[in-house]
């Protein structure tokens, strides 16, 4: 079973940065996929990014070249870095792990951090 915590969410003005981070724990050697996902009020959750075990990333077309998704081995914890911060960016955000490097729908999820882009 694993356990992830998400940290790091807070309020920022637009144009500002944020750093998420979620720290891992139980099983995770076989942890294929690591992503972040959001969901704004009103709105499904949506994928913002994902990584693999491979060092493979992918970006949704809305956070391309101002988000980084990144993490860490040594302390099991995954990251992601928040630039050029907009309104829009506003959501719950949530960290996701599965055993496939592809998940089709990620098995284990965080409880989420709140991100507020407001001036």
């Amino acid at each position: 079973q694993v356990q992830l915590v998400e940290s790091g969410g807070g309020l920022v003005q637009p144009g500002g940065s944020l750093r998420l981070s979620c720290a891992a724990s139980g099983g995770i050697f076989s942890i294929g996929a690591m992503g972040w996902f959001r969901q704004a009020p009103g709105k499904q959750r949506e994928l913002v990014a994902t990584t693999t075990r491979g060092r493979s990333t992918y970006y949704a077309d809305s956070v391309k070249g101002r988000f980084t998704i990144s993490g860490d081995n040594t302390k099991n914890t995954l990251y992601l870095q928040m630039n050029s911060l907009k309104p829009e960016d506003t959501a719950v955000y949530y960290c996701a792990a599965d055993w496939n490097n592809y998940p089709v729908d990620y098995s284990y999820w965080g409880q989420g951090t709140q991100v507020t882009v407001s001036s």
